[in-house]
């Protein structure tokens, strides 16, 4: 009898195991950041809207959510697109950039210079704990904030894991709305953790945050987690507000 729910409990983890799988978000997602030239960030942020975004869904790329940030002297839109794999990825963005109405809208758009000085673009994969990514474009405005963090050397790995086990559980006890988790980086550079939070506002947000790293449960996962050193390099934080074409807000 022992025997039988030995083989039968082992069968049940397979069988979860299978399920999470199944569940995990498997698509090729890219970040870009525009830096528009200066005075020309309303006129790149009109061309996404009327143009660039139906044109994106046309050509098989989903829409995640576009920002700009709360602080913005580089005059930045942050945005997120989603493809079934690098390959449609690439397939699209070639189709794209050689579509007829893109280059009129893009040649138009540009009779008094480029709208775009330089982009950045990050390409990356969902982690095994982020949660489904549920578009909201409720009237209620929400504060969002990217943030990126470069693991120490080796330590990947683990600040998942302390993610997957700790970190996730108390922002949601902290009233801090996740909304994807990602892993990936530019070319040639360190593998980073890269995730969107969503606030009331940039006031509740820092407040939410001081709790939660004043929570002894944090304090402890930390502390354990660190016994031989940080599991981070460096953490970058941006507040964002989303655009009102954005299909998060």
């Amino acid at each position: 009898m022992k025997a039988k729910w030995i083989v039968l409990f082992a069968l049940w983890l397979a069988l979860s195991a299978a399920a999470v799988a199944a569940d995990q978000d498997t698509r090729c997602f890219e970040m870009r950041t525009y830096y528009a030239a200066p005075g020309k960030l309303d006129a790149e942020l009109a061309r996404m809207k009327d143009h660039a975004f139906a044109l994106f869904e046309a050509h098989g790329f989903t829409s995640i959510g576009y920002w700009v940030p709360l602080d913005n002297p580089e005059n930045k839109l942050v945005y997120i697109i989603a493809s079934p794999s690098r390959e449609a990825h690439d397939k699209a963005w070639k189709e794209f950039m050689a579509d007829p109405e893109w280059q009129k809208a893009r040649d138009e758009s540009e009779v008094n210079g480029k709208l775009v000085v330089k982009v950045e673009s990050v390409y990356l994969k969902a982690a095994d704990f982020s949660p489904e990514i549920v578009a909201n474009n409720g009237s209620i405005p929400r504060c969002f904030e990217l943030r990126t963090y470069t693991p120490a050397e080796g330590k990947l790995d683990a600040l998942l894991a302390r993610f997957r086990d700790h970190t996730c559980a108390l922002f949601s006890k902290h009233h801090m709305t996740q909304i994807a988790y990602w892993t990936g980086g530019a070319e040639g550079q360190k593998t980073q953790l890269v995730y969107i939070l969503a606030h009331k506002d940039k006031k509740t947000a820092e407040a939410n945050f001081k709790a939660f790293r004043e929570d002894p449960a944090w304090v402890e996962a930390k502390k354990a987690s660190e016994v031989n050193g940080s599991l981070t390099e460096k953490v970058e934080s941006v507040f964002l507000t989303p655009t009102d074409f954005s299909p998060i807000r």
